[in-house]
């Protein structure tokens, strides 16, 4: 992937300068070339005609074809030099806006494929049929100037014809704009409510929520139908009354020329090369109106990707920091979602020891997620610092330490692809490692009983894969290449008792390696493996030390009152607190 300087997208265009330089000078034959159809006109009425010379015909007739040959091929050629620009454009900001996109989405303003929509848009407008007619544009007050050489008045109103058009165009333009990126919006909303259901169709599946969901889906869609129809009534509007012009002006620069005819003061061949030349001098303009919701599309697209690269910058310049060895330190945290009332987490400052496993603990809605993602990195605190060995690890490159911090989501993400690839992070490197690393999540013998070993192709998020051996599959990924810092988010709560133990035993192996880990998990079992508990209650650290201690701590002695025959039974409390239980008589 090139890197590109701010304006980027501006810098990528340039740099596709000669392709859009050899489709302008294609541009400049295609529309000399136009000329020899009115030209052709001229000399039969002026000449052939009046001459009666069948040689003269045949040859004109000659000359006119082969002009039609070379104009179509110089078409062919302009539109495979556009796309390969397309291509280049492609080559140079598609893997960069997709990194944008994920710079966006660690802030919290995730906007899905929409952001690759907006780039494919772009590039195919320079790439495709809709730049055409912007070649073509600059060439109408050529087409005027040789209508002012078959006769001045023609060319005057050949000028007020153009102007006209401008002008209608411009104020069809005005009137549109709002409806239109009104109507962008909605379908933008719409489809990403249709994204999102289409992700979980298994709750909607297994709960009958289908019918209410279409209604809800139905609501957006109305919506979106509705501005459209709106944009799309001002824009036939606008087509009916530019077509309207085009050909009353062609019809009108007729009877002018018929009129000078009669004067004697232009011939029959000018009066219809006229009516020819103001044709294509008015039909960029009228392409430019009749593509005008995708030139307007394209144009915001346009500014959403470049406000896009513009806030997620992308640099070479930053320094290589040395492996890191651990060392955990939380000052003065706070995060919280813009808008919301109130933060999720506040003052939390902690401080782990490189080789510390560390549980955290608390009730549901403490923060634990939260805190998770701040560790790794992949969320920035509203206040203070997560750091790693001193850097903030919310502002480290993310392709440098990533190779170091091994992530287990609560949520397990896993890609379409080789059961491979998704262990080794997409990386190239040694086969050995990916083995290294399933072993040591207990995983490697269940992964060489699938079909294909680990060439076995697991389907979108894992799909033929247990929820048990998706889990462990996600564990491995995050002990790949021996990370310095590991994070685990209710890593077991998919596992069976063969799991549990392989997960215990995978994490004495990071402790043996001197790698720091983190566990968030509300089985009290997970916690026989820990150095250190942190609690955490309403957003705020209750807790933190060693287990036994804290434990201890947060731990009261079940008192149960003569409960009668099938009463509840005590219970384990959220962050391994056990709470009473009594009976109600």
């Amino acid at each position: 992937m090139r890197k590109l300087k701010p304006d980027e997208l501006a810098q990528a265009l340039r740099s596709c300068h000669r392709y859009f330089t050899t489709a302008g000078l294609f541009s400049l034959g295609i529309n000399l070339l136009y000329l020899a159809a009115p030209l052709y006109m001229l000399q039969v009425y002026d000449r052939v005609i009046a001459s009666a010379s069948k040689t003269t015909l045949v040859m004109l007739t000659i000359a006119l074809l082969i002009a039609f040959v070379t104009l179509a091929g110089l078409d062919m050629v302009r539109a495979r030099v556009l796309g390969r620009a397309g291509v280049r454009l492609d080559r140079l900001l598609g893997a960069r806006v997709l990194a944008a996109t994920f710079g966006q989405a660690s802030r919290g303003d995730g906007v899905g494929s929409q952001t690759l929509r907006d780039f494919d848009s772009v590039r195919l407008f320079f790439s495709g049929t809709g730049i055409n007619a912007l070649f073509d544009l600059p060439w109408t007050p050529v087409y005027v100037v040789v209508i002012f050489m078959l006769h001045p008045l023609l060319g005057g109103f050949a000028l007020a014809c153009v102007l006209v058009l401008v002008v209608t165009t411009a104020i069809a333009e005005r009137l549109a704009r709002k409806p239109l990126a009104g109507s962008v919006e909605a379908a933008n909303a719409n489809y990403r409510f249709a994204e999102m259901s289409l992700r979980n169709w298994e709750v909607v599946h297994a709960m009958g929520m289908l019918p209410g969901l279409l209604r809800r889906w139905g609501r957006d869609r109305n919506r979106m139908l509705a501005r459209q129809g709106a944009v799309a009534n001002r824009l036939a509007t606008s087509g009916g009354i530019t077509r309207f012009l085009r050909l009353a002006m062609q019809s009108l620069i007729l009877g002018l020329g018929a009129y000078l005819v009669i004067e004697r003061s232009a011939t029959m061949g000018a009066m219809f090369a006229a009516s020819i030349l103001l044709g294509r001098a008015l039909q960029p303009v009228e392409l430019i109106v009749g593509q005008w919701r995708t030139l307007a599309s394209t144009r915001t697209a346009f500014e959403r990707i470049r406000a896009l690269l513009a806030a997620n910058p992308w640099s070479d310049d930053k320094l290589t920091l040395p492996r890191p060895s651990g060392r955990v330190e939380a000052e003065g945290l706070a995060y919280g979602i813009r808008g919301a009332p109130r933060l999720i987490l506040t003052k939390i400052d902690f401080t782990i020891e490189p080789h510390d496993v560390v549980g955290i603990i608390g009730p549901s809605g403490a923060g634990k997620s939260t805190l998770a993602r701040l560790l790794v990195g992949v969320v920035a605190p509203v206040t203070g610092a997560m750091r790693l060995d001193g850097a903030d690890v919310s502002k480290w490159p993310r392709d440098m330490v990533g190779p170091y911090i091994g992530y287990l989501p609560q949520d397990i993400e896993l890609f379409a692809d080789t059961v491979a690839n998704n262990i080794s992070r997409f990386r190239d490197g040694d086969d050995m490692a990916v083995i290294d690393a399933a072993q040591s999540a207990g995983v490697h013998d269940a992964i060489l009983q699938l079909p294909d070993g680990y060439d076995t192709q697991i389907g979108d998020g894992g799909a033929v894969l247990s929820g048990g051996m998706r889990q462990r599959l996600g564990l491995a990924r995050a002990v790949y290449g021996s990370p310095v810092l590991v994070v685990l988010d209710e890593p077991n709560s998919n596992l069976d008792a063969e799991g549990e133990v392989a997960l215990s035993e995978c994490i004495k192996q990071l402790k043996m390696w001197g790698t720091t880990v983190v566990i968030i998990s509300h089985r009290p079992a997970s916690l026989n493996v820990v150095d250190k508990v942190l609690v955490l209650k309403d957003g705020t650290m209750a807790a933190f030390g060693p287990r036994d201690e804290v434990l201890k701590q947060f731990t009261r002695p079940v008192q149960v009152k003569a409960p009668p025959q099938g009463a509840a039974k005590p219970v384990a409390a959220a962050g391994g607190a056990v709470a009473t239980a009594e009976a109600s008589p």
